[in-house]
């Protein structure tokens, strides 16, 4: 499974989350794209978009998109490290085109 963290998503989950292909929106040269075009390019590239952005939901149209996406509740660090395991068990069961938001424990 391949997955994109968003600009602002820690990237501390690139070591919490064994076994899966993560990539950094930075690492991608994507740094400043607006959502609606990162979004279009994540889905040819990849399933899971991870991202702490709370409007994405509310200003991207996300129906009918094949990328399925995970809202963190925040980027603070320690934090989103020790949500890894809800987000493991998220990527355990998701589909194309789901949105999760995982809550604060």
């Amino acid at each position: 499974m391949k997955i994109l963290l968003d600009e602002c998503t820690p990237h501390i989950l690139k070591q919490r989350l064994p076994g899966f292909q993560i990539t950094t929106v930075q690492e991608l040269g994507w740094t400043g794209i607006k959502n609606g075009e990162l979004l279009a390019r994540a889905e040819k590239q990849f399933d899971v978009f991870i991202t702490t952005d709370k409007n994405l939901r509310y200003q991207q149209n996300l129906s009918g998109r094949k990328l399925a996406i995970i809202e963190l509740p925040t980027n603070e660090v320690p934090i989103v490290a020790s949500l890894a395991p809800a987000i493991q068990d998220a990527l355990a069961t998701i589909n194309a085109g789901d949105f999760v938001e995982i809550p604060l424990p």
